[in-house]
């Protein structure tokens, strides 16, 4: 016993020394934990970046080029009139594949979905949205629109025109040809006469067609824009885009609440019965 204490009064410090030495090694290995964490391969991860260069590769391109005899996913495009509505560049006229009445019956319900909202079912470009303060869109039945190639309208549709988005992600390739099918066949309708009618088919006045409908007869009225839409313009004044043709020259692509600018739809035209 008398030894023990000896030893202890000899050693004071030894438990306070194992307590630092405890003490010292959690917090190592705290700061191991905290370190683990704050590693930096996520954001010093190799990679390559758009337009630099690499040491990775002899040539030192980071872009590499395509395998030779290989096509990417979704871009052989063999038909490229298909996919773009263009010939060496040109807007060309002429549909890719027949046009039968399922081509024109789709291109009909394409066109209701994502056209209507602006151009309106009659396509003269005073839809529901352009009521609302949306720009003017297209008038169809123009003398400009209905000279236009048919490839001006895919190309149109598949890459947006002045302030028209794209529809290339909403409406596949085929629904474009038929939607165009069905613009062509719109801007007629509005034109029809006996003689654009097959011998021996059986039409009808329009009127009679609203009349069994039970439409009002208002319906086949001129439309027009209210009058309290506005032209979508913080200055209330139509919405200029530059020409087409780049000549300088700009197009008015909306109209004052005050003027319609619409076409009346015809009365008494006859249509093919439904």
């Amino acid at each position: 016993m008398r030894i023990a204490a000896q030893n202890e009064v000899r050693n004071p410090m030894q438990k306070p020394s194992k307590a630092i030495s405890m003490v010292a090694a959690m917090g190592a290995m705290a700061a191991t934990l905290v370190l683990a964490g704050c590693r930096q391969d996520m954001h010093d991860q190799p990679k390559f970046f758009p337009q630099r260069g690499t040491t990775l590769y002899a040539d030192g391109r980071s872009v590499r080029p395509q395998v030779e005899n290989t096509v990417g996913r979704s871009q052989l495009h063999q038909d490229s009139y298909f996919y773009t509505g263009l010939v060496d560049g040109r807007e060309a006229d002429g549909l890719p594949f027949p046009v039968t009445a399922r081509v024109l019956a789709r291109g009909q319900e394409r066109y209701n979905i994502y056209c209507t909202p602006c151009h309106s079912r009659v396509g003269n470009g005073e839809g529901m949205i352009v009521e609302r303060g949306y720009a003017k869109a297209g008038d169809f039945h123009t003398a400009r629109l209905e000279q236009a190639p048919l490839g001006h309208f895919f190309h149109v549709i598949s890459n947006g025109h002045g302030a028209m988005p794209d529809y290339s992600a909403q409406v596949a390739p085929a629904d474009r040809w038929a939607i165009v099918a069905y613009i062509r066949a719109l801007q007629l309708s509005q034109k029809a006469t006996q003689a654009d009618v097959p011998s021996g088919a059986h039409v009808e006045p329009l009127s009679s067609i609203a009349e069994r409908e039970g439409l009002p007869a208002a319906f086949l009225g001129e439309w027009k824009i209210p009058a309290t839409a506005e032209t979508g313009t913080p200055t209330h004044q139509p919405l200029v885009l530059p020409s087409p043709g780049g000549d300088g020259s700009a197009r008015t692509n909306s109209q004052p609440a005050a003027s319609t600018g619409s076409k009346p739809a015809a009365n008494n035209q006859a249509a093919p019965k439904q």
